[in-house]
């Protein structure tokens, strides 16, 4: 059974920045996608960043610019960094990874998911 671990949420004032990392054990995907969904208060979830293994990334627009996602493979390792934040990126943010072995790139759905942690953004 995969385990998907996030820690760095927080709480910070606009324009703060804060580090998300996911570690990941259990999973023996060679073809993966790995990434962090988030889930403002009272909204759907919605993607935020993704890579695959073959190095291709998406960063949502709302983002662009201000977060980085990047990865660490020895350590199983994913990272959210999370730069000039906005009240608008209160959300909890999730850790997601999917198998990528009959697929080109990350999916719409159909991941496994970590159980989240909360960033919370304050004016």
């Amino acid at each position: 059974q995969g385990q998907l671990v996030e820690s760095g949420g927080g709480s910070v004032q606009a324009g703060g920045s804060l580090r998300l990392s996911c570690t990941a054990s259990g999973y023996a995907y060679s073809y993966f996608c790995m990434g962090w969904f988030r889930q403002p208060p009272g909204q759907e979830r919605e993607k935020v960043a993704l890579f695959n293994d073959r190095g291709a990334t998406y960063l949502a627009d709302s983002v662009k610019g201000r977060f980085t996602i990047s990865q660490d493979s020895a350590k199983n390792t994913v990272y959210l960094q999370m730069n000039n934040l906005k009240p608008e990126d209160t959300a909890m943010y999730y850790c997601v990874v999917a198998d990528l072995t009959r697929r080109d790139w990350c999916p719409e759905d159909d991941y496994y998911w970590g159980r989240g942690t909360q960033v919370t953004v304050s004016s």
